[in-house]
């Protein structure tokens, strides 16, 4: 077992500061990104219309953290892997699901006006590193599968 943590430990030291970038990103996300969202989904939002908002700076805002998350998460999945067909496929999901999920966020900010639920799990997916943790098993699974 220690040999195996003496082998991957560049592995796990890069897990370590990428969970703590997530980490840091979401500490200071008040402050780095402009989001007036945030405080809109931590109240009571099911009977609320949207707040006021500021297009671009919030589609700047979003877009960073998305990147932020997305450059991380690629990171983390290129060292766990050691694989570039892996990164470049990470790469390309993450820039195509990126266009799919702000041309849902702001097709539901602009023409759904009570579609809250929706805009809030979309912005989730946005603002959140969640496809790391679809991606990351199911690269796993691949590479066990394809062993086989």
């Amino acid at each position: 077992m220690l040999q195996k943590i003496r082998q991957n430990k560049f592995k796990i030291i890069t897990a370590i500061a990428v969970v703590m970038g997530f980490a840091v990103i979401r500490a200071f996300e008040n402050t780095l990104f402009y989001d007036p969202f945030l405080e809109y989904f931590e109240s009571d939002f099911k009977d609320r219309p949207f707040p006021e908002f500021d297009a671009f700076p919030l589609f700047f805002g979003l877009l960073l953290r998305y990147m932020l998350n997305s450059g991380l998460s690629l990171v983390l999945i290129y060292y766990l892997f050691l694989d570039k067909e892996i990164l470049s496929f990470s790469l390309f999901l993450y820039v195509f699901f990126g266009l799919l999920l702000f041309v849902f966020f702001y097709t539901t900010l602009y023409f759904f006006s009570d579609a809250n639920w929706l805009l809030f799990y979309v912005r989730r997916f946005i603002i959140q590193p969640i496809f790391v943790l679809i991606f990351i098993p199911a690269f796993y699974y691949q590479l066990q599968y394809s062993k086989k």
